[in-house]
């Protein structure tokens, strides 16, 4: 009998635009798979929604608040649907950055120090001193960063605005100089290592999603012992905040001239892009696995107390 997949995109975040996109593929791929799918823009009327379509799984395409914080893992726990990527407690911990670096450290994985402040405080100055990097402490896609260069005088006004939507409280990190690089972890194994490379300021939304805004480079030119490290550590971050299914961990590498070598974990997604040109099925490929073939790995190992 053909498994009926109902896949969820859309929502109410921020992240809106990028989850229909990842909600779109995932479910043009499910069906070339030949599952039966009904795509699901998400609202708060979800759970009814769920009862009336009564599907064998839940292929989870939301981003940010309410579809990777953990709240909407806690209905389809409720109404007991199968589901992919993380579970409750691994999805909230994961959102809430301050809280997986907490989770890291105890795991002996390396983070950046950060302080946790008001926007206020933020706005007003120099929590410590530059350069830094401000960003809401739950929120994805790049939303609401700030880049505070070294000799930049005054912190971000903007966080001050009335279109403010990172909340009240941010982080506020000490910035790594070098590279951005990102591991997926599909199950138990590590996939490529990515370096992200852009012309920008870094690794911001518009990097991430306009064409030519950056590029992918698989595998990364690094070092193998440094390439070895990043997967073991993204494996090590995985396990720590106890995810499943698909997840993908970010760090960024000191390695320009007079640097220390200093490798980071800056977070895990829970719930990453799902484009075919995404990071994550970009390593898939790597691996030699389809888009076709991640997404159904995906629906097969979906269960419910994640």
């Amino acid at each position: 009998m053909t498994k009926r997949i109902a896949v969820l995109m859309g929502g109410v975040s921020n992240e809106r635009a990028v989850s229909l996109s990842s909600g779109r593929e995932c479910a043009r791929a499910l069906r070339n798979a030949g599952y039966e799918v009904t795509e699901v823009d998400v609202g708060f009327d979800i759970a009814e929604r769920l009862n009336a379509l009564k599907p064998d799984v839940v292929f989870n395409a939301l981003h940010g608040r309410y579809g990777e914080d953990g709240t909407i893992q806690g209905v389809l726990e409720f109404l007991r649907i199968p589901y992919t990527h993380s579970g409750v407690l691994a999805s909230a911990l994961a959102m809430d950055k301050h809280q997986a670096k907490i989770m890291f450290k105890a795991a002996g994985i390396p983070v950046t120090d950060h302080v946790i402040a008001s926007r206020a405080e933020v706005a007003r100055s120099h929590v410590m001193p530059p350069p830094y990097v401000v960003k809401p402490v739950a929120d994805g896609s790049s939303n609401g960063i700030f880049m505070i260069k070294a000799d930049q005088s005054h912190p971000p006004q903007e966080i001050l605005g009335s279109d403010w939507k990172g909340g009240e409280h941010l982080m506020v990190e000490r910035y790594i100089p070098g590279r951005e690089l990102t591991c997926a972890v599909m199950g138990d194994v590590a996939l490529g290592v990515t370096e992200i490379v852009t012309d920008l300021a870094f690794y911001n939304y518009e990097a991430k999603y306009v064409p030519g805004g950056s590029r992918h480079v698989i595998p990364a030119d690094i070092q193998p012992k440094i390439y070895d490290k990043v997967q073991k550590m993204a494996l090590k971050a995985h396990a720590a905040l106890g995810c499943r299914g698909v997840s993908r961990t970010d760090f960024r590498f000191n390695d320009r001239t007079g640097g220390d070598g200093e490798l980071v974990c800056l977070e895990i997604n829970t719930q990453p892009g799902m484009t075919e040109t995404s990071l994550v099925p970009e390593q898939a490929r790597h691996a030699g696995h389809s888009f076709e073939e991640l997404v159904t790995w995906m629906v097969e190992d979906a269960s419910c107390n994640r």
